[in-house]
C-alpha cells in the first residue's frame, strides 16, 4: 500500500508536470497537422473550383471529395461500414489523385500521410483536370 508521504514526494510531482507538458505538445502538435490539412484541403478545392469552405464541413467535405473524384456522393454512406471506410477513403484518394494527374501511390499518400501529401498537392503546380 502507497503511503500518502510517498504520493506527494517532489519525484511523483516532477512525473506529473512530466505527463502534462508532453500532453500539451502532443495537443499542440495534433493541432498544427490538423491546421497543415484543413488548409491544404481548402487550396486544393479551390484549385478542383469547389468552395474552399467546404474544407471544413464535416462530411460534406467528403462529399466535395467525391465530386472531385468524380464519385458518387453515396460513397459517404460507405464511411459507417468497419474496414469498408478504409477501402473506400483509398479509393477515392487515388481517385482525386488522377484528377491531379498524380499516381495511385500518390492517392494511397494521400488517404495514409494526408499531412505530407495534402500540401503537396496544395502548393505544388498540379492542376485540376475533370476528365483525368
Amino acid at each position: 500500500m502507497v503511503s500518502l508521504l510517498t504520493a506527494f514526494t517532489p519525484a511523483a510531482f516532477t512525473l506529473a508536470a512530466a505527463s502534462d507538458s508532453s500532453g500539451l505538445i502532443i495537443l499542440v502538435c495534433e493541432i498544427a497537422f490538423v491546421v497543415i490539412v484543413v488548409a491544404s484541403m481548402w487550396i486544393v478545392f479551390t484549385k478542383a473550383g469547389e468552395p474552399g469552405w467546404a474544407a471544413i464541413i464535416p462530411f460534406y467535405n467528403f462529399i466535395v471529395l467525391c465530386r472531385i473524384g468524380g464519385k458518387p456522393w453515396w460513397w459517404l454512406l460507405l464511411l459507417f461500414i468497419p474496414f469498408v471506410n478504409l477501402i473506400v477513403s483509398i479509393m477515392l484518394s487515388i481517385a482525386v489523385a488522377r484528377k491531379f494527374g498524380r499516381g495511385t501511390g500518390f492517392g494511397v499518400g494521400l488517404s495514409l500521410l494526408a499531412f505530407i501529401f495534402y500540401p503537396i498537392l496544395a502548393f505544388g503546380d498540379d492542376q485540376y483536370d475533370p476528365a483525368g
